[in-house]
């Protein structure tokens, strides 16, 4: 873990990084394109403060080519060498494999709804943990790709990433509340 302090300046710097990329390509900007812009810019920031090496950032990274302006925000902050490698292994995990994985577990649920029947409690207890690990696989960013040790360490770190995102946002807001500019 890095210096609280230090993650939050690398932050606050690439996001306003990132807000000045996409204000400079976009001069015409309607408040939903500003609020785009601020978030798009936030998440990069956020995935990109973690210098890669988390799957949540990764997964963040990799879904920035499905927006128009994003990639050029994620290249502009991360270098474009480092965007491409990203999507270049985030690619490797194709649907299909996702996609028959969920026919599998389709498939051994049949055979087991007699039996979970007469378990009780212990029946409850297991659909009531599998329900919320499929509600955190849907949170965390690429969750759903990832084991349960896995699932359970991205979201300690998603957690503190965006627990650091909120601190800086907080602390803009605030500075921008008591000190309004002056003309």
């Amino acid at each position: 873990m890095s210096n609280p302090n230090s993650l939050k300046r690398d932050f606050l710097k690439k996001w306003l990084m990132g807000l000045q990329i996409y204000t400079t390509t976009n001069r015409n900007m309607t408040v939903a394109d500003r609020k785009r812009a601020i978030k798009l810019s936030a998440d990069i920031a956020l995935a990109s403060s973690r210098n890669c090496a988390t799957r949540w950032s990764r997964a963040v990274i990799a879904g920035t080519s499905v927006h128009d302006g994003s990639f050029l925000v994620a290249n502009g902050v991360l270098g474009r060498a480092v965007c491409e490698r990203i999507k270049e292994s985030s690619s490797k995990i194709t649907r299909s494999s996702w996609c028959s994985g969920k026919i599998l577990k389709r498939s051994r649920r049949v055979g087991r709804r007699k039996k979970c029947r007469k378990a009780g409690a212990e029946w409850i207890a297991k659909r009531l943990v599998q329900k919320r690990t499929r509600m955190l696989r849907g949170l965390v960013p690429g969750g759903e790709f990832m084991d349960e040790v896995s699932l359970i360490e991205e979201t300690l770190d998603y957690i503190l990433a965006l627990q650091t995102q909120v601190d800086v946002m907080r602390c803009l807001a605030t500075t921008a509340y008591v000190a309004p500019p002056s003309l």
